[in-house]
């Protein structure tokens, strides 16, 4: 897949970022030493190629099942369950740098000429990452994205995701809060009870919240939109401001820029994958100075047959689909429901191909053997498990490898040689983390929350503070000088969809087959009296729930 090296970077960014990458370690018992980078690969599904007319460069969604990866919270680990990728179409430039020299990225020479693939990214979904402070067994899904060339990242109304305890500076807040329904707590949503193949809908659209300006930076009307699909909770939760994406030319000086952001150009849209990244594992030499190798339990939900089923309905959507009756309804015209349009829909046939693998850079061989990428009927993409393999059970990835030569050949556990000690050996659980906290000046305050705060408990074991803002004076925007009647407009449109998109109808098409998975019940809440529309939820910490820190 061609997002593929992209992806695979922000991986090894994100272990960078904080810290996770241990070298080889004491933790010895019977000759066994504990390291990361365990395991590395993509197993994913592409697309057949966009139609030339159509425009599906507005949108894209799917359904991806939700389960737990692990049986235990594992400290060190990442791995992004079925996500998707956006990124501006620059395709037009063939050799001018999107990256101003000063950036993070614009030092990944690899990258040039142009570092479109580094410029700027939504890449939010479900999955653990190394960095969460909270971790419960089930994954989070989060609305990560990268706004300018890797300098800092989004990922809530608050915070980067999972980077920092402290709250994002002011001038780098990203994401205004939509729903007045639902929290978006800092370490990502959480799931009710024991999901195991259950199915969460979501989707980015691009929606025209504000116009066009032609200020310094000009920016454009997209406002990338996330739209979830759970039993509990249906519709947006939140949106990327424009200005988000346009800044950056501003910031650098950079004319060339302008009008090259994901506010502006096409969503450039591939296919998805589950990123596996941050895995810890076990090396612990034999007697015969033969090495093995021991990775995490790692379980998918397969039915009698083998099959996982991970991702259906894969939709692209072109500005028919939403865009157009939301602009109408926003300039006065007819009410928009909010169901995405069939006839902006394009569904496109799905591919995929056996996953690669590698151990600290040295390919892995043999895990095909145990399962492989699969097309089912309906155009669902999942797993496949062999029959007959001595490799690992039905729904397991193999655990154990043999280092022969440059390759990590997987193994039968009864293959692992007793002396070795190697089956016995437990990988670090996770601990709590620090709270996420928010300051008590600047965007936070000024004008501040209309009323709070309040608290909830969540199924992860943390305590969420939260206070109710009106729309427009939630922190993100005050970094903007708005005028008052851009304010204004905004603010009563919000309010109209307030009244009338409840979280108990369908804006994306049910799914063809399974159940939907429930969000956490504590994160839905409901509106003060006199705040019931025009007001939303701003969470303003995150800590243990037995954290009395203050």
């Amino acid at each position: 897949m061609k997002r593929t090296t992209t992806k695979k970077l922000c991986g090894l960014l994100a272990a960078t970022a904080i810290g996770v990458t241990i070298a080889t370690a004491a933790d010895k018992a019977g000759g066994v030493t504990s390291h990361s980078q365990g395991l590395h690969g993509y197993i994913g599904f592409g697309i057949e190629k966009l139609p030339p007319q159509g425009g599906y460069t507005a949108g894209m969604g799917f359904y991806a099942a939700v389960w737990p990866l692990v049986d235990q919270p594992l400290a060190n680990f990442q791995i992004g369950l079925p996500s998707c990728w956006i990124l501006p179409d620059n395709s037009d430039n063939k050799d001018q740098p999107l990256a101003p020299e000063g950036t993070r990225a614009r030092k990944w020479k690899e990258r040039g000429p142009t570092w479109s693939s580094v410029f700027q990214t939504v890449e939010g979904g479900l999955g653990y990452w190394a960095g969460n402070h909270f971790r419960y067994g089930p994954p989070k899904f989060s609305m990560n994205a990268t706004p300018q060339c890797y300098d800092y990242e989004v990922g809530s109304p608050g915070w980067s995701f999972f980077y920092s305890n402290e709250a994002l500076p002011d001038n780098r807040l990203g994401i205004a809060q939509l729903s007045n329904r639902l929290l978006i707590p800092p370490d990502a949503l959480p799931f009710q009870g024991h999901p195991n193949g259950e199915f969460l809908g979501y989707t980015w659209m691009s929606l025209p919240f504000t116009d066009p300006t032609t200020g310094d930076p000009p920016t454009g009307d997209q406002s990338w939109t996330c739209f979830l699909s759970a039993a509990n909770f249906k519709g947006p939760i939140a949106y990327y401001i424009p200005e988000t994406w346009s800044k950056i030319g501003k910031l650098f000086n950079s004319p060339f820029i302008y009008g090259r952001g994901l506010d502006a150009r096409p969503g450039h849209m591939g296919g998805g994958a589950m990123e596996i990244n941050t895995v810890p594992r076990f090396d612990v030499t034999d007697t015969h100075g033969t090495t093995y190798s021991k990775l995490p339990k790692l379980q998918w939900p397969v039915d009698a047959d083998g099959r996982a089923y991970l991702v259906q309905d894969v939709t692209y959507y072109s500005k028919a689909a939403l865009y157009e009756d939301f602009k109408s309804w926003r300039d006065g015209g007819p009410a928009c429901s909010g169901r995405f349009g069939d006839k902006g829909a394009w569904r496109p046939k799905l591919n995929t191909r056996t996953t690669r693998y590698d151990q600290a850079g040295k390919k892995m061989t043999g895990v095909e053997r145990a399962f492989d990428t699969r097309i089912f009927d309906g155009n669902v993409w999942g797993l496949q498990w062999s029959a007959n393999n001595h490799l690992a059970a039905k729904g397991f990835f193999p655990q154990y490898y043999k280092h022969v030569g440059e390759e990590r050949v997987a193994i039968g556990a009864a293959e692992v040689p007793a002396e070795t000690k190697l089956h016995a050996q437990e990988f670090k659980l996770a601990t709590p983390g620090k709270p996420y906290t928010s300051p008590a000046t600047g965007a936070w305050t000024q004008p501040g929350a209309k009323l709070g705060p309040f608290k909830v408990r969540l199924t992860d074991g943390s305590s969420v503070t939260y206070s109710w803002y009106r729309f427009v004076d939630q922190p993100s925007f005050q970094q903007y000088n708005w005028n008052a009647g851009k304010k204004a407009q905004l603010q009563a449109f919000v309010e109209k969809l307030h009244a009338q998109w409840t979280m108990d109808r369908d804006y994306m098409a049910p799914p063809t087959r399974g159940k939907l998975v429930a969000l956490d019940p504590a994160l839905l809440v409901t509106p003060p009296r006199g705040l019931e529309i025009g007001y939303v939820p701003i969470v303003t910490r995150q800590e243990r729930a037995d954290d009395k820190t203050k």
